[in-house]
Parts: structure tokens; sequence; C-alpha cells
């Protein structure tokens, strides 16, 4: 994955050049089509998602909390901390995503510590919300 699709991610922006080039060696590219579900409420993290395009809807519970798209992440919850997945995200049109399998959340913990730090900190927000 180039680095340049990365920055386009606000959480990934400012990283420093080698976090990104640590991020991009483990980034995948995946597609997602229209009534996709992306994760599921409770099922085990196995990767975080960052919105190249597209839109998705986050429910809990069969409630809507809100709206996804273009630069937002999910699933950082699940990845970090390796519990359940606490919502359920849906895309409502085709998306492109970039993937992190929750096997790379180690190496990076390791080698872009500043990357893990802002994954926390956003759950942190996601949880006062």
């Amino acid at each position: 994955m180039e680095t340049s699709q990365l920055v386009a991610i606000p959480l990934f922006a400012d990283l420093e050049p080698a976090d990104l080039d640590v991020l991009a060696g483990v980034a995948q590219e995946t597609e997602a089509t229209i009534g996709e579900t992306l994760i599921s409420e409770g099922d085990p993290g196995h990767a975080l998602f960052a919105i190249e395009s597209g839109t998705a809807k986050v429910t809990l519970i069969g409630v809507h909390l809100r709206e996804l798209g273009p630069g937002d992440v999910f699933g950082e919850i699940a990845f970090v901390t390796t519990r359940r997945r606490t919502a359920t995200v849906v895309a409502t049109s085709p998306m492109r995503l970039i993937t992190v399998s929750s096997d790379d959340a180690q190496a990076l913990e390791e080698t872009a510590p500043e990357l893990m730090r802002r994954l926390r900190s956003l759950i942190g927000d996601r949880r006062s919300i």
C-alpha cells in the first residue's frame, strides 16, 4: 500500500514517515458492497478499517448510532484491546477500505507506538460518546 493513501485518513495524516512506512507494510486495500456487514456486534475483532471511499452505518442492538464516510476509522476497539466488537457496521454504498489485521497489532505496538497511542485515544473518545 502507498503511504499517500494512508495520509488521506486524518488519524494517520501526520504520523512520522517511519510509522507510515510500517503501517503501509501491513495494511491491505479491500472492498465492500452495499449491504455488506463489515463487523458484527459481539464478534471477535479481526481487523481495523479506515474508509477511503463510500459510506456505512453503525448500529448497536439495532439502534442507529452514526454514519461513517471517507476518512473515518472503525474497528479500533477490538483491534487494540482484543475484546469483542462493540457495534455493527454495514456498508450503505460501495466502499474501498484500508484494512489492518489484528494479527499485526502487536508488531505495530513495537514498531509504531505513536499510531497505537492515537488508536487508544480514539477509543477513549468513542467511549465518552
